[in-house]
């Protein structure tokens, strides 16, 4: 009978069992505690990654990448030239502002794609979007906890958010963006923003975070509505 070979661990500091115990004296405050093994934070953070991606959803704007931008709309000129020089150096934050169909989210999306394509984490999610995602944990069958959740999305190597001004202005929300925003302004974690709502529907605080020039680029969109090539701005009196 052919004896069968013992498989190798693919860990030869925890032997793969994910944990490990502190060599530390009795009496220690570390003594019996289990310490997460360096392949158990990797193996942790590829399901952080992937559970971003999911929630994220990009394949949905299939056509949202630099290349198909249509730069020949005026006004969006500077919007793309920020857009793209973030994507290539993500450091600080950009905050794309304007009236709709003007590109924003398109640019959000290229950012995101181009940075996932080079191996970064990227959440990506309408605001409103955002909050559902963390409501959901509070549902028992969702399989995820809040605080894994809260934690991942505060934390991704990049955030971007579309759409901000729009969510459901409830109190709860107002403080679960709050702190999101208010610990990427902290530790100056690369994020991205795009709203075309009125500076007032933005609450103060976060406001003040996303105008801070020391930190953000931000960029004031002058530009026509591409889904509308013939809407109020474009019409003319007919003559009589």
């Amino acid at each position: 009978m052919a004896l069968t070979k013992p498989e190798v661990a693919r860990c030869s500091i925890c032997q793969d069992a994910g944990y490990l115990r502190a060599s530390v004296p009795i009496g220690h405050p570390s003594f019996g505690r289990l310490f997460a093994c360096d392949c158990k934070k990797l193996e942790l953070e590829r399901r952080r990654s992937l559970e971003l991606q999911e929630l994220s959803n990009l394949d949905a704007f299939a056509s949202s990448t630099f290349e198909d931008f249509d730069q020949s709309v005026p006004g969006s000129t500077q919007a793309f030239q920020a857009a793209n020089a973030f994507a290539s150096d993500p450091t600080g934050w950009l905050f794309l502002y304007g009236p709709c169909g003007i590109g924003k989210t398109h640019l959000a999306v290229a950012i995101a794609k181009r940075l996932v394509a080079s191996g970064t984490t990227v959440y990506f999610a309408v605001v409103p979007d955002l909050l559902d995602h963390l409501r959901a944990t509070f549902d028992p069958s969702s399989g995820v906890a809040y605080d894994h959740r809260f934690t991942a999305i505060r934390n991704a190597p990049l955030l971007v958010l579309d759409d901000l001004g729009t969510e459901n202005t409830t109190p709860w929300a107002r403080e679960k963006l709050f702190q999101i925003i208010n610990h990427r302004y902290n530790e100056q974690l690369p994020t991205v923003l795009t709203s075309n709502q009125d500076h007032k529907r933005i609450e103060e605080r976060i406001l003040s975070r996303i105008m801070d020039q020391r930190l953000t680029t931000f960029v004031d969109i002058d530009a026509e509505d591409f889904r509308r090539p013939f809407g109020p701005r474009k019409l003319r009196t007919p003559k009589r």
